[in-house]
């Protein structure tokens, strides 16, 4: 879900940049005007994934992606635990 809404975030900010620079708004210009319901549906879209992110990176201290270090030594004796179970039924 953090990866999603990273990427609704690059998205949204790639339009401001485009409407900063350029005076053109893709995702209306996609959809027709900005009063478009789905315009409308990508802007909210964008906006609970921003709340997303600033509710993730508060909450483990500005960390967006968490990854899981696993051990290689604790891999091994469950897989033996997996094993030994399976010799033993």
């Amino acid at each position: 879900m953090a990866l999603i809404s990273f990427l609704a975030l690059i998205i949204g900010g790639l339009n401001w940049m485009s409407i900063g620079l350029l005076q053109y708004d893709f995702i209306a210009g996609f959809f027709g005007t900005q009063a478009s319901i789905f315009s409308r549906l990508v802007y909210i879209a964008i906006g609970v994934a921003c709340l997303l992110v600033i509710y993730n990176s508060l909450k483990h201290k500005g960390k967006v992606f968490l990854f899981e270090k696993k051990n290689k030594k604790s891999e091994i004796s469950q897989n033996q635990e997996e094993h030994h179970d399976i010799l033993a039924d």
